[in-house]
């Protein structure tokens, strides 16, 4: 059931980001890959799938570099949801680029990994590829945390393979 909402959702937030496709573009992404990826006990690993939207049109160019706000969200093969929005600089050379993040958000564990807490904070370095001119592959890899905020903090590191596409 949580699948089909996180569905539903998404196809809602591409309906309403396709209709302003004339006034600017949007840069969707879709990753997937493994959740807790250095598990000890290997009891908590397992899949993930999400998607994630930046507007390019809202880039700042400061003098630490560009940056834009992003906002998606995940869903493990546990049903463990997370939600997020935060900021994503980008930094590039030639067609390589590298995009650092900070994100918080809301954590769900479903059936998953208890992180703590249902907030969340999620650092990650993205490496990627433009293979198109509209198009690009990335690479990252992730820190989920609470900050000790929690009632505990096991955290969790994750690594993507992301599409992205400017529609």
């Amino acid at each position: 059931m949580k699948f089909q909402f996180f569905i539903y959702l998404f196809s809602l937030a591409l309906l309403v980001t396709s209709t302003k496709a004339n006034e600017s573009k949007t840069d969707v992404s879709f990753y997937t890959g493994t959740f807790d990826v250095i598990d000890k006990e290997g009891d908590d690993q397992t899949s993930l799938f999400g998607v994630e939207h930046k507007n390019p049109d809202l880039f700042r160019d400061t003098f630490l570099g560009k940056f834009k706000p992003i906002s998606g969200a995940f869903i493990t093969g546990d049903s463990s949801i997370y939600l997020y929005t935060g900021i994503e600089g980008q930094y590039g050379i030639g067609p390589l680029k590298i995009l650092p993040s900070f994100s918080p958000g809301y954590y769900e564990k479903g059936d998953g990994k208890d992180l703590g807490s249902v907030l969340e904070f999620k650092s990650e370095i993205k490496v990627g590829l433009e293979i198109f001119d509209n198009s690009k592959i990335s690479y990252s890899y992730s820190h989920i945390s609470n900050n000790d905020w929690g009632d505990r903090n096991p955290g969790t590191d994750n690594q993507q393979i992301t599409f992205s596409r400017n529609f």
